[in-house]
């Protein structure tokens, strides 16, 4: 598909989803994801050494744009990537933010 095939709704909801992703804690999130499909908030807090209401706050924002889904498993909620495609964005970011000499 390429950008002359979207229609203005999903346009929008593209740049809502590239918004969310563009902070550093995010960019982490998603890594971490790719690495590990699935994490508890605990595990991800943990792994980003922040508080944990500061976690949850991020991956709020990630879920509500639609770039993260939550399932709850007993008093843990597990969160993964709603599309595997999004792990091309942390790989694409990671090269483009590596220079060559």
């Amino acid at each position: 598909m390429n950008l002359k095939e979207l229609n203005p709704e999903q346009l929008e909801a593209a740049a809502n989803m590239l918004k969310a992703i563009a902070h550093p804690m995010r960019i982490a999130i998603l890594s971490f994801l790719e690495e590990d499909a699935s994490l508890t908030v605990t595990e991800i807090h943990e792994r980003l050494g922040i508080e944990q209401s500061t976690t949850s706050h991020h991956l709020g924002i990630l879920k509500d744009k639609g770039v993260l889904v939550s399932k709850r498993v007993g008093k843990n909620t597990f969160y993964s990537l709603k599309h595997t495609n999004l792990s091309h964005i942390v790989d694409c970011v990671g090269k483009c933010t590596t220079y060559s000499k």
